[in-house]
């Protein structure tokens, strides 16, 4: 990836529920692993931190399997959509990085999860084992489900 990926534009976002702020930027520290923001997801009404969210900026054999936007919403605060409020923060995020699809994974019987993908609008490719060749690999993994988000 080309040095300047990053945009101090995006370390920090405010949206009318919720905020992201920067924690880290990387470039990756496995072969393979594409450059990403990783944010807290703060709730702005009482500047409560509720979760992370992440977004890998391009595309390869592995962000099939990883997914382009990896989030994570703490146990009591969820059931208020701060995952979907977020995405839809950092699929903007992506458009002004010139992305033009993103793909979206979870474990294939985490209800939560693609729910709140297919609400973003992720069309579902497919419910896959991923390979052994997947750099996040492991024994145990379970089937992930595979979704296309066109933007």
């Amino acid at each position: 990836m080309k040095e300047g990926i990053f945009r101090k534009e995006f370390y920090e976002g405010k949206g009318e529920i919720l905020s992201l702020r920067l924690i880290e930027t990387s470039y990756g520290a496995k072969e393979g692993e594409l450059p990403y923001y990783y944010w807290t997801i703060v709730r702005n009404s009482d500047q409560c931190d509720v979760g992370a969210i992440s977004l890998r900026i391009g595309h390869n054999f592995h962000s099939y399997y990883n997914g382009n936007i990896g989030y994570a919403i703490d146990e009591p605060y969820r059931g208020h959509h701060y995952a979907l409020t977020a995405c839809r923060m950092v699929v903007d995020i992506a458009r002004k990085h010139g992305m033009d699809r993103l793909y979206l994974t979870c474990d294939y019987d985490n209800h939560a999860s693609y729910k709140t993908i297919e609400r973003l609008g992720g069309e579902l490719l497919e419910e896959v084992m991923p390979p052994k060749a997947y750099i996040f690999y492991y024994d145990g993994m379970k089937k992930h489900r595979v979704y296309l988000l066109k933007l």
